[in-house]
């Protein structure tokens, strides 16, 4: 049972870290566009674009926090 147990944590922290990583907030943004666009899409709207769109700019503005200031 103790062997079960320690699996099961060892399987929740590697996901957590795999999703999550090193910033909670491109996470959570990937998430919100997801969420967003299945709820344009259930009213009909296409939303492919949601997506990429959400990605560019959360890549872009973390790529901007990680430069070293001038």
């Amino acid at each position: 049972m103790q062997h079960m147990a320690s699996w099961a944590v060892a399987f929740a922290r590697f996901w957590y870290h795999f999703i999550i990583g090193d910033d909670w907030t491109v996470a959570a943004a990937v998430i919100s566009g997801l969420a967003v666009t299945a709820l344009l899409n259930a009213r009909g709207v296409p939303a492919w674009w949601l997506v990429p769109l959400v990605v560019i700019v959360v890549v872009s503005l973390r790529l901007q926090r990680a430069q070293p200031s001038r």
